[in-house]
């Protein structure tokens, strides 16, 4: 079952839906202990996970039980927020008479949904520095990853995406959507109220402002944020790198507040953001040790929102050193394996209600209903690279006629990557060393 239960979900082109776009195929094919459904979706006004919980309960728990199969795990968790009231209440009744899976419910904080706060949450162990789930014998999934493993057992591949579509807009919604479709043309569905407005590509606090609202939704999509231009989030976003290291080394109070906050500190990691912005001000010297914490980092954001009296962004300087410190070939020093969590941490974690507010988002933080109906299109616009690993290679040409769900690129051979699928019947208008549009 193992070996062509990873075959299938490679072959259907599964990956990690909620984050980097890792191949599932490859994180699914290990000998683990536990397997934890995250579905704390921790982002605050995304709300796809929390509906499918409520919706789709028994498939992602035939799903999950198949998954403890193929990595021998002994038992699988649901870690949801206790708000989710609809979808614990769902779950409840699919999981009874199971034996092997149970649920974990979660406060409302943030990053509740990070892989290695949520693990720690779900089963006490903490991952290595540096390391991943596997490493502790646990293996996490997104649900959304989860209920295309499923489908891809059954034989069917990842040809739609579930996005959250919110903020300025008349209709909040969440919907069904063929991979592929321009981010215009679904955010319009939506009536945004703005005329003028932009885009966050995610959450609020780990999301990325589109330069291109023409860009196509991907496997990795979950959510899009409309905003009026002028709004303060945005700002934050667009600061220059330039700049936000130029505020880093004039304005840093060393006041710690930063690191009292982070969560990976908080999991005893050595990742201290005060001493890396301290370095970043004072130049590599003999902090080069500090610098390298960026390692550690893993990008919420916590830092930069609701730390920093001074509107500093130790995060994005953390991103910006990791790129760095990899460009000139050096690795992560960090590995220790013997942790123990803050005696604080519980003090600590960040209330999401006030999070929003610290967002300046509470008049966005409203419902958005799963939408009965798949959203269909004329035209997708298909990236060969939608995962971590290797692009997919086109497999063909323009002028062809294809069905949703036929194969339009294969995985190279030996290299961790997925193939990709049509996601609307029509004909292949163009194929190029990115990116491959289907028009019907």
């Amino acid at each position: 079952m193992s070996k062509e239960a990873i075959a299938a979900i490679q072959k259907a082109g599964v990956v990690g839906a909620g984050g980097a776009g890792f191949p599932a195929y490859k994180k699914l094919d290990a000998k683990v202990d536990v397997v934890v459904v995250n579905g704390a979706e921790c982002e605050p006004l995304l709300r796809v996970d929390q509906q499918l919980m409520e919706k789709e309960a028994r498939f992602l728990t035939d799903s999950l039980l198949k998954v403890l199969e193929i990595t021998g795990a002994s038992k699988g968790i649901f870690a949801l927020k206790a708000k989710y009231t609809a979808a614990v209440e769902a779950l409840e009744k699919a999981i009874k008479g199971s034996g092997k899976i149970e649920l974990k419910l979660l406060g409302d904080f943030y990053p509740a949904g990070d892989e290695q706060v949520l693990l720690y949450e779900a089963t006490g162990r903490i991952v290595p520095e540096g390391g991943i789930p596997v490493h502790v014998g646990a293996v996490v999934t997104n649900v959304e990853t989860l209920l295309n493993v499923g489908h891809a057992l059954a034989g069917k591949p990842v040809t739609e995406k579930y996005v959250t579509v919110t903020g300025a807009v008349e209709k909040p919604l969440t919907v069904k959507v063929p991979v592929g479709i321009s981010v215009r043309e679904l955010v319009e569905t939506a009536n945004p109220v703005p005329e003028k407005y932009k885009v966050i590509e995610g959450g609020p606090m780990m999301g990325t402002v589109l330069e291109n609202p023409d860009k196509p939704v991907t496997k990795i999509t979950k959510g899009l944020i409309v905003l009026p231009e002028n709004h303060s989030l945005l700002a934050r976003k667009e600061i220059t790198m330039t700049h936000t290291l130029n505020r880093a080394r004039s304005v840093c109070c060393q006041c710690n507040k930063c690191t009292e906050i982070c969560p990976r500190y908080l999991l005893g990691h050595r990742m201290k953001p005060h001493r890396v912005m301290r370095a970043v001000g004072q130049g590599i010297g003999g902090l080069a040790g500090d610098l390298a914490m960026a390692f550690l980092c893993c990008q919420c954001g916590a830092c930069e929102i609701y730390g920093c009296d001074m509107g500093l962004a130790p995060n994005r300087i953390n991103a910006e050193l990791k790129k760095q410190l990899q460009a000139a070939g050096l690795k992560n020093p960090y590995s220790n394996a013997t942790l123990q969590a803050n005696a604080d941490r519980e003090m600590k974690k960040i209330p999401v209600k006030r999070l929003i507010i610290r967002l300046n988002l509470e008049s966005y933080n409203l419902p958005a209903p799963l939408s009965p109906k798949s959203f269909s299109t004329n035209r997708v616009t298909l990236p060969l690279s939608q995962h971590i690993g290797a692009p997919a290679k086109p497999v063909v040409r323009p002028g062809d006629s294809v069905k949703c769900g036929d194969l339009i690129a294969e995985a190279p051979e030996g290299a961790l990557s997925v193939p990709l699928h049509a996601s609307i019947n029509g004909r292949v208008a163009m194929v190029t060393e990115k990116e491959i549009v289907i028009e019907n």
